[in-house]
């Protein structure tokens, strides 16, 4: 008997071990990295991924990263950012580019069970576009993720942009029990028509903190965003723009995620 009670007690203390080192938030980055290149002028990937290191993400959205072109010398950037990081990448290329490929990417610390990389509409004169969705299982407390990183058009007409966010909407809330994460630059402020369309299916988590996104504080307002469904399953722990100013056009932003697995009733 004393046998058995000492196997059972023995069981228990393992599986609060376990279930101790399993988080139940997700801390999101999204990183407009400029292809590498800082407000120096200098293309220095490790300090990039020291930015990224520093606030210990789940999972990152990159926006502007090179794949082997003459910009950048060639370097294929997501494997040196894959390297320096630890962490599982993906790659959705949305253009050819001086002799390689640039577009967006993923980073996770969990590795991902399935990629799909989706061009966005736009005119034909304007740069392409793109968004990559990925799915990433978030620990053992944690839901099967959905997760996109995307990049929306910057010209002053906003017909494009407007476009692609009705089109991201419509790809990617069509299970909308299914937990996602949206995030990206989005050239958009909060107070505009691209993110009162996304906030039709989304609910957005960085809208608490609107410090400016570039350095130089132009834009004034917050262009990268993270959007999250279902709304009620998820609570917004924290929500800030990191204050790095020097290896990358644009400052990253993290949103801090706490997993409630509520359902709207």
């Amino acid at each position: 008997m004393n046998r058995i009670f000492s196997s059972l007690l023995l069981l228990l203390l393992v599986w609060a071990s376990d279930d101790q080192t399993v988080p139940s938030t997700l801390r999101v980055l999204t990183y407009n990295i400029h292809h590498g290149e800082g407000t120096d002028g200098r293309f220095d990937l490790s300090r990039l991924a020291e930015v990224m290191k520093s606030v210990q993400p789940d999972v990152v959205a990159l926006q502007e990263v090179d794949r082997g072109t003459e910009r950048s010398g060639g370097v294929d950037q997501l494997a040196e950012l894959e390297r320096l990081t630890d962490m599982h990448a993906e790659f959705g290329k949305a253009m050819d580019y001086s002799g390689g490929g640039y577009g967006v990417a993923v980073l996770s610390r969990w590795p991902l069970s399935s990629a799909g990389n989706h061009p966005l509409p736009g005119s034909p004169d304007r740069e392409p576009r793109t968004a990559l969705t990925v799915r990433v299982g978030s620990g053992q407390r944690g839901p099967l993720l959905q997760f996109t990183s995307t990049h929306l058009d910057q010209g002053r007409d906003p017909e494009d942009r407007l476009a692609q966010a009705r089109y991201l909407n419509e790809l990617l809330a069509r299970d909308q029990g299914q937990p996602a994460i949206l995030a990206g630059d989005m050239n958009s402020r909060p107070d505009t028509e691209v993110l009162e369309i996304f906030e039709t299916e989304w609910a957005e988590a960085s809208a608490v903190d609107p410090s400016p996104i570039s350095p130089s504080g132009r834009p004034r307002s917050r262009v990268d965003h993270v959007f999250f469904r279902p709304a009620a399953s998820w609570r917004v722990l924290e929500s800030r723009v990191i204050d790095e100013r020097l290896a990358s056009d644009h400052r990253p932003v993290l949103v801090v995620l706490e997993w409630t697995g509520k359902r709207r009733s």
